[in-house]
């Protein structure tokens, strides 16, 4: 069973920034291309970022290009999404997922961008 675990959300005004976490105990996520994806309230899920397995190629949804930058630490097992720039409809819960597969993700982490 894939276990991915978020963290790292919270308040943050408009323009600020957060840095999102994921840790993978017992999913060895560095043989996976790994994704973020976010789902505001009342809308579906959204792709945000991907990253494939060598840390060396990265995609990003058009609406956050230059403001998230995904990273991942592959000894630690450790996904990351650092964003800057934080707008209003930012707002959503993120989560960490297997690219291509999304139902293997966690729990989520609650970012709310507001002033």
């Amino acid at each position: 069973e894939v276990q991915l675990v978020e963290s790292g959300g919270g308040l943050v005004q408009p323009g600020g920034s957060l840095r999102l976490s994921c840790a993978a105990p017992g999913f060895t996520a560095s043989n996976y291309a790994m994704s973020w994806v976010r789902q505001a309230p009342g809308k579906g899920l959204e792709w945000v970022s991907t990253i494939n397995r060598g840390d060396n190629g990265r995609n990003y949804a058009d609406s956050v290009k230059g403001r998230f930058t995904i990273s991942r630490d592959n000894a630690k097992n450790t996904l990351f999404l650092e964003m800057n720039s934080l707008k209003p409809e930012d707002t959503a819960v993120y989560y960490c997922a297997q690219a291509g597969d999304w139902s293997k993700r966690g729990q989520g982490t609650q970012v709310t961008v507001s002033s």
